[in-house]
């Protein structure tokens, strides 16, 4: 699957399955909590835009902002990743 070729992509998606319906500044944050570093803006919306672009996250207008959530594929690719790296290291 060509989005988990991306660490930051699958990284926005398990922040988004957590969180909810995170905004991105918030996915952002998290993000950047989690590396303890800063994430550059044009890599961290080019790979919320690629999540969107294929499917995996949905976008939907709160106000000023946008709030992203996991779509059907989305939430089957990052099972399915979880499924391979627990049967890999077990």
């Amino acid at each position: 699957m060509k989005w988990l070729r991306s660490g930051l992509r699958r990284d926005i998606c398990v922040i988004v399955a957590s969180e909810g319906t995170p905004t991105a500044q918030e996915c952002k944050a998290a993000l950047e909590s989690r590396y303890d570093e800063r994430i550059e803006p044009k890599t961290f919306y080019g790979a919320l835009e690629t999540l969107t672009d294929t499917g995996h996250l949905a976008k939907t207008a709160d106000g000023i902002h946008d709030r992203y959530e996991l779509t059907g594929a989305g939430e089957r690719a990052l099972h399915d990743h979880y499924a391979w790296v627990t049967e890999t290291l077990d």
